[in-house]
């Protein structure tokens, strides 16, 4: 991932199955990026001409972008099991496993939001149950066999970032589920989804809270990142975006609950102030980095579902409170979340067609691999 693509030179073309051999979990990030430009764009609260076409447009790319990457990902454990399996027992890796789980909810959710128009709800509707269900399963399950692979099998130099990948993923799915609690029969269903729901943010967050601080010593104590890895610093917005989503969208899926809107805003807030000062500091490594010469790598990616739901957390705290403040917040957070899926989606769609993106990655030689 530290290699950048200045240092690649075009490939010659290679069977399918070895065009899959390098391609990782991490890869989801790219669905996860491209569906929250569709559904955070959607829930912008003005009015621009085009915009929800677009935005539908939008989630119709991250859909079959989905496809694409679950063949992919299906060739590459049937064919290349033994790199599958290292790439769970490397400890800068098998954290984005969460991103499978998220891409499959991000996707799910943006069915209901904006994909509707296009496939109808009655396939909305389908899409999203199934979705959800397998993405929430598969993201619980992430949350508990990741930490344990770290605990027992990876040998872990110093904390990063994408150790709040697994665990943020039941965030997401707690953020989305409230997009199904209206579709279904009242009572026992709507009640078991919603308090699930409940159930995964309160997992996620307590979870999170227990690896922000070890992130934040290893910048104190550590210095910053290696230059590849600084757009990961951008990580930390994820579960605090999303939580203030999910906060709000708890509030919108169960109205006669007592003080759901102001325990929202109460939470939200605060996260959210916390968010931009993260915002803030990350932007500023990565501006120093990008000065030092970091090029692109996939990390990139990290830059887009973050403050993608950065966006959704200042539009659920805009609607609730009626702020004006808050409205432009959220619109100024998606013009950045814009420009970065731009430069991210352009330099990816380089990086396949010159090869550079899929190759191994380079073998160091005796003298960089020493350490003293």
């Amino acid at each position: 991932m530290a290699t950048t693509l200045a240092q690649y030179t075009p490939l010659p073309r290679v069977p399918r199955t070895l065009a899959v051999r390098h391609l990782g979990p991490n890869w989801y990030a790219t669905v996860m990026g491209t569906a929250i430009v569709a559904g955070a764009g959607a829930a912008l609260p003005v009015r621009v001409p085009g915009l929800h076409t677009a935005c539908t447009a939008v989630w119709a790319l991250s859909l079959l972008t989905l496809a694409v990457l679950l063949v992919a990902r299906t060739l590459h454990w049937a064919h290349h099991r033994d790199q599958a399996l290292a790439h769970l027992l490397d400890p800068a890796m098998a954290p984005f496993y969460g991103c499978v789980a998220m891409a499959l909810v991000s996707v799910g959710g943006g069915a209901l939001t904006v994909g509707r128009d296009w496939i109808g709800l009655d396939a909305a509707l389908a899409l999203d149950g199934v979705l959800f269900t397998v993405g929430t399963a598969l993201g619980v399950a992430v949350a508990v066999t990741v930490p344990y692979l770290m605990v027992v099998h990876h040998r872990i130099e110093a904390a990063s970032p994408v150790w709040l990948l697994p665990v943020v993923a039941p965030m997401v799915s707690a953020a989305q589920g409230p997009l199904l609690v209206p579709h279904l029969p009242a009572g026992q269903w709507q009640g078991t989804l919603l308090l699930t729901c409940y159930g995964l943010f309160g997992l996620s967050l307590l979870a999170v809270l227990l690896m922000l601080p070890l992130v934040f010593g290893r910048l104190m104590t550590g210095g910053p990142l290696p230059l590849a890895l600084t757009p990961t610093l951008f990580l930390v917005l994820g579960p605090l975006g999303q939580s203030t989503t999910a906060a709000n969208n708890f509030a919108d899926a169960a109205p006669h609950l007592p003080y759901g809107t102001t325990l929202a805003v109460l939470y939200g807030v605060p996260v959210m102030g916390f968010s931009l000062l993260w915002l803030v500091l990350a932007g500023a490594l990565v501006v120093r980095a990008h000065r030092k010469g970091m090029g692109f790598a996939m990390t990139w990616w990290a830059l887009t579902f973050p403050v993608g739901v950065c966006v959704t957390g200042a539009e659920g705290l805009a609607r609730h409170t009626g702020l004006t403040p808050l409205l432009w917040l959220a619109v100024g957070l998606y013009a950045l979340l814009v420009a970065v899926w731009l430069v991210a989606a352009v330099r990816t769609v380089q990086g396949l067609i010159s090869g550079a993106l899929l190759a191994a990655p380079p073998v160091p030689s005796p003298v960089t691999a020493r350490t003293t």
